[in-house]
């Protein structure tokens, strides 16, 4: 049997026709699919009973469901997410004034070990496929509603996973999210986060994704940035910032660059003066986020004093810049925390 939504719709159309079924039965279904996130053939209420029970035993669907919630002081809420093959990835939901977004997972685990992140060290277990990153956005968008009473406003994909290591079944999700008989949320609203995969990075300017693109970026300090995310030993800095540069000239879509501050790691003047360095390169902006310990990894949260060197040291030379602060810290959802701790049923 065959997943029914790893299929295009003319695959779906050719199986309908060798099938001696009316071809229009395909966007039906695909509405089905994509827009009302039919996880059985009976909720398809316009399909007649003898083409379900052909899909039926034809195809299989790989839709996940909320195994349980956490719940954060700042309302921020941590989803885990049953697959169907009993592994777990995590979602969260962050509220704010003007907006709720969505963080997302990518992969089950992780194979980069970032040596500051929870996810890498659980290791890797399988790209998701289309439809299960799908589900943690169509199920985070009723989540919005039931709690806070407002439309999912924004997508991030910064939850478990390097999302460009899934590049085909990330994008294929993205189209399903964004297409008007989809969900309908613009790619503006969505912003994929990755370690710098260049071959990838180049991929989606050439493929007109058009989401945001951000940076893990952690350090720009070559040695260092290699001890912290072991991926850029395979990837160095050099090639990155010309992969980058190549995405905005064809995009015109400015970067964002992702800085962590771990106390004596990254966080000196020095550091301060080679991130200028490197992002004063690509149009852009610089998001520095606040370290959020995890349990068994020896990093910590930088000092006030440190922050306000390291930001000060930026804003003299008119970069735009902002320090991020952290949401859902004790529940464990925020940035880099994610790791399957939840009870999960």
């Amino acid at each position: 049997m065959r997943n029914i939504r790893a299929i295009s719709e003319e695959e779906l159309i050719s199986f309908l026709t060798q099938s001696s079924e009316k071809q229009y039965r395909a966007k039906q279904i695909f509405d089905w699919l994509w827009r009302f996130r039919a996880v059985t053939f009976d909720q398809m209420k316009n399909i007649p009973e003898q083409l379900k029970n052909l899909l039926s035993s034809n195809f299989f669907f790989d839709a996940i469901n909320i195994s349980s919630m956490q719940e954060s002081g700042d309302h921020t809420i941590k989803v885990a997410f049953k697959l169907i093959d009993n592994n777990f990835v995590e979602g969260v939901l962050i509220p704010s004034d003007d907006r709720v977004t969505a963080c997302i997972s990518s992969q089950a685990g992780c194979s980069l070990k970032c040596k500051f992140c929870a996810t890498g060290t659980m290791g890797f277990t399988r790209n998701l496929t289309a439809g299960e990153i799908f589900d943690q956005v169509f199920l985070l968008s009723q989540l919005s509603f039931e709690k806070y009473n407002k439309k999912l406003s924004n997508i991030v994909f910064m939850g478990m996973g390097e999302p460009l290591l899934n590049y085909e079944n990330v994008i294929k999700s993205i189209s399903y999210i964004t297409i008007q008989n989809g969900l309908g949320i613009s790619n503006k609203k969505i912003t994929i986060s990755t370690s710098g995969i260049p071959d990838k990075i180049k991929q989606l300017a050439d493929d007109n994704i058009k989401t945001n693109l951000a940076l893990s970026l952690h350090s720009a300090i070559p040695e260092k940035r290699s001890n912290l995310l072991p991926v850029s030993n395979k990837y160095p800095l050099e090639q990155i910032s010309k992969a980058l540069t190549y995405y905005y000239n064809k995009s015109k879509l400015k970067i964002t660059f992702e800085y962590l501050l771990l106390n004596g790691v990254n966080d000196s003047a020095e550091d301060a003066k080679a991130l200028i360095n490197f992002c004063s390169k690509i149009a852009g902006k610089v998001n520095v986020i606040e370290y959020n310990e995890v349990q068994n990894l020896p990093f910590k949260k930088s000092t006030e004093s440190n922050t306000a060197l390291f930001l000060n040291t930026i804003y003299n030379k008119k970069i735009n810049v902002k320090l991020r602060k952290s949401r859902g810290i004790e529940i464990d959802a925020a940035c880099g925390q994610l790791a399957n701790k939840q009870k999960q049923n």
